[in-house]
């Protein structure tokens, strides 16, 4: 009896957030689950395009399937980096923005954005292969922090920012899942080379 008595006890202890806690395992699983689907999903809607579907361009000023694959290339190196800029502050305020409100983003194209000129494609990479390469080098490391971290993610508030820094990371991924709807709907348009 006290064995089942030491072990429920130690299950429910273990169960409760301890202070300095990074995230709840819920948190981390949710993470990581999403960053595990917006790559594969990503990997999945570039399988077999031809350089033509890759260059192709609804309008002139729409970006094409490589531009929008560079761009999160660029721009995750960049978010990545206001995140662990964003850990060397103290603690904060609780966030004024919801999980929720953070994964609508990612499937919200009904407001768009414009890019900083910081994350704008250049044609930095000569093929498709090469910016997935680097896209998925650093979402390696991303995923391996997510998995093993400790840090406080949810007292951190985003440098000039209202979300936590849990909430910029899951953003990360959201903002991958929203330029795969845009490749979705590059795909879609009627001009859009039907060949591979």
């Amino acid at each position: 009896m006290r064995t089942l008595v030491t072990s429920m006890l130690m299950t429910l202890l273990a169960a409760v957030p301890r202070a300095g806690d990074a995230m709840t395992e819920r948190d981390r699983q949710h993470l990581l689950a999403h960053l595990d689907m917006t790559e594969a999903w990503l990997l999945s809607e570039l399988e077999g395009l031809s350089r033509d579907q890759l260059q192709y361009r609804m309008a002139p000023e729409r970006w094409t399937i490589m531009e929008v694959v560079e761009h999160l290339a660029i721009g995750d190196a960049r978010y990545w980096q206001r995140l662990q800029d964003s850990m060397k502050q103290p603690a904060a305020e609780k966030s004024e923005v919801t999980d929720a409100d953070i994964l609508w983003y990612g499937i919200d194209r009904t407001q768009r954005e414009q890019a900083v000129k910081a994350d704008l494609p250049t044609g930095r990479w000569d093929n498709v292969k090469e910016a997935v390469a680097e896209f998925r080098k650093l979402r390696k490391t991303m995923r391996e922090y997510a998995r093993t971290t400790r840090d406080d993610l949810r007292s951190r508030r985003l440098l000039n920012g209202s979300m936590d820094v849990y909430q910029w990371f899951l953003m990360i991924s959201t903002h991958t899942q929203r330029h795969i709807l845009q490749i979705r709907e590059i795909k879609a348009d009627s001009g859009y080379p039907k060949k591979r």
